[in-house]
């Protein structure tokens, strides 16, 4: 048949055919059209709200109502990381389990009976808007559109004390992290119905000692949390990596900005906004939280939670503490400060990495002061007693104390000096100037902690989480770690408040890095923890990019081969040196990978620097004559106990 008579055949079958329905696929479908879960156990309601702000843009905001609630108190958390997957961490009916993990303190939530409000931020998730990372306030300069998470709080507050009617029209704000800084920022410009605040380890000042930069050395193992953040609405773009050890991912890239461009990261206009402003000006100081605050009035009950082992945040609580605590005549601020990693206060934390205190610290914190702060703000008894102004853990004799400030005067400060062989002593050592000395080699960086240095996070195998509490012996047996050791104490030595590095040093390279840690170091053998015997438990440490020895906004090389003052401080302790123990101070110049190398060649941006560029340096510690470097000691009195 040709194709002639192909067309004609069927033309005829279509002709035969016309006007004939169809039949239907039988249905084969076990799936109902919509599913609707039964909640008759649950003793929660949940309602979502798509909350209109003044811009017009809709914020989803997940609404956990206790079953037979009146006249409660709201607990908001604004966040960037999924309202929906923090409000549904269980397939569970009841609440507390519901909200168990990220932010949600289940025992908290559930025996004060608050209505639990968590929101996604604009241009998060099922949020609308734009994101843009710790968005600035309008009207610094910074922020071209007129909503900010100061306005967002105040329209979603407003919208709250309307369209809940079990609560009472009182609203606490908490967070942890990022969800901390969103708590800071409903203090700029707060809503009536705002009654308390408590950030928990709050990003406050990018630069000078949280998430991006500490004192100008900048933490490029961030890189991943800024690509996964940033460059899609959903956390759903990973930071792709074939290598385990980001030892070697970090060094085979090069720079911090070569990491970046390999990655795709330099598509992300934060990133771009980071490598354009690598020293502490308008760009950075503008967006500093203490800064701000300190411009305005505290009208909120305040609880700043602090974390003394913060891998994370170990700047920012203590230094919008500092901005405020003299501005406040109202008994408005209050502060705690535990043993703790980033956020560890949530949940169980009677220890850290090896380090043991005997109790559960953070379940004592819920109880003793976080549910009585809450319960006397947002509750209906006014005659709930009101928390301590400063509640602060000390580790050492593993006990909390109670001040009417922090800081507060004790016997001044006392200088541990780095003296020769090695040693350290609170007596000058005088004399004609010498010097310890080490050589810096960029090829191969002193590690910030054990190899293989597995990726910041919290899971699986991976243990970010505990690197501040790490044994510090890997690195003090360095050729180009430094250390000065006091003999063995036959006294306690009881440091409180912030350690205070006068480092004198010379350098035969054009810049340079100065790690300093302060180290208590264990006995050789430790009665019923063998594991402990001879630990170097870090105490603090921190680094200083040497470019900014003069200005923190305008670099400057350094002259090579000039002893020159360094001083900057570590953070904030609380700590007894038992007897038994010695103090120990390290000093090296590298902190890989989790702060960008230092080329120890002068260039005008690190994060952009050529593989040329890095050098070897011999670095040369004052330890005798005038300029003998030392470590200032702060010792505090006037605390309670509990």
């Amino acid at each position: 048949m040709n194709v002639t008579s192909l067309r004609a055949a069927a033309l005829v079958l279509l002709a035969g055919v016309a006007g004939t329905a169809v039949a239907a696929p039988p249905v084969y479908n076990e799936r109902p059209a919509t599913f609707t879960a039964s909640t008759a156990e649950f003793d929660f309601t949940r309602r979502i709200a798509e909350i209109a702000m003044r811009d017009g843009v809709k914020l989803h905001t997940v609404i956990l109502v206790p079953r037979g609630a009146r006249n409660a108190g709201m607990l908001l958390t604004r966040t960037p990381y999924d309202a929906d997957g923090l409000t549904r961490h269980s397939a569970s009916g009841i609440l507390g389990a519901a909200l168990d993990g990220y932010d949600n303190m289940s025992d908290v939530i559930a025996e004060g009976g608050y209505i639990r409000v968590v929101q996604d931020v604009r241009g998060k998730y099922k949020s609308g808007g734009d994101y843009v990372m710790n968005r600035p306030f309008v009207g610094g300069g910074l922020n071209p559109t007129r909503v900010d998470h100061s306005t967002d709080t105040w329209d979603t507050i407003e919208w709250l004390v309307h369209h809940v009617p079990e609560a009472n029209g009182k609203v606490g704000i908490i967070g942890i992290s990022y969800d901390g800084f969103t708590a800071l920022a409903a203090l700029v410009g707060p809503h009536p119905a705002l009654k308390a605040a408590v950030p928990m380890n709050p990003m406050v000042d990018g630069w000078r000692g949280d998430d991006w930069f500490h004192n100008g050395a900048f933490r490029q193992q961030n890189l991943p949390y800024m690509l996964e953040q940033v460059v899609t609405r959903a956390n759903d773009e990973p930071w792709y990596s074939t290598t385990r050890d980001d030892y070697d991912l970090y060094m085979a890239a090069g720079s911090a900005g070569a990491a970046a461009q390999a990655h795709g990261l330099d598509q992300s206009g934060f990133w771009r906004k980071v490598v354009a402003h690598p020293a502490y000006d308008a760009f950075w100081q503008a967006q500093a939280m203490d800064r701000i605050l300190a411009a305005r009035p505290l009208t909120v009950p305040t609880l700043l939670v602090h974390s003394l082992w913060d891998q994370e945040d170990i700047y920012g609580a203590p230094a919008v503490w500092q901005a405020l605590k003299d501005k406040d005549g109202g008994g408005m601020l209050h502060l705690v400060m535990g043993p703790w990693n980033h956020g560890q206060e949530r949940g169980e934390a009677s220890e850290i990495g090896m380090v043991k205190w005997g109790s559960d610290t953070g379940n004592w914190f819920r109880h003793n002061v976080l549910i009585p702060f809450l319960a006397r703000n947002l509750g209906n008894d006014p005659t709930v007693p009101d928390v301590p102004r400063v509640t602060v853990f000390q580790s050492g004799t593993n006990r909390w104390q109670q001040f009417a400030d922090w800081n507060a005067a004790g016997s001044g400060p006392r200088r541990l000096y780095l003296a020769p062989g090695a040693t350290a002593t609170f007596t000058p050592t005088g004399g004609a100037a010498s010097s310890a000395d080490y050589v810096s080699d960029p090829a191969k960086p002193v590690p910030f902690r054990a190899r293989p240095t597995l990726p910041t996070g919290y899971d699986g195998d991976r243990t970010w989480p505990m690197w501040l509490a790490d044994d510090q012996r890997e690195a003090s047996g360095r050729t180009d770690v430094v250390t000065f050791t006091t003999p063995v104490l036959a006294d306690p030595v009881t440091v409180a408040g912030t350690p205070m590095v006068h480092l004198n040093a010379a350098t035969s390279g054009t810049d340079s890095d100065w790690v300093v840690k302060l180290v208590d170091v264990y006995p050789g053998e430790v009665a019923g923890d063998r594991r402990m015997g001879g630990y170097q438990f870090a105490v603090a440490m921190d680094i200083f990019r040497g470019r900014y020895r003069q200005s923190l906004s305008t670099p400057a090389p350094i002259a090579a081969n000039v002893p020159l003052d360094y001083r900057f401080a570590l953070p904030t302790v609380n700590h007894v040196f038992r007897p038994g123990h010695r103090i120990m101070v390290q000093v090296q110049s590298s902190w890989f990978p989790l702060y960008d190398r230092n080329p120890q060649t002068y260039v005008a941006n690190i994060m952009l620097a050529r593989p040329a560029d890095y050098a070897k340096a011999v670095q040369r510690i004052t330890v005798s004559g005038p300029q003998q470097s030392f470590v200032e000691l702060p010792l505090a009195g006037g605390a309670t106990q509990p």
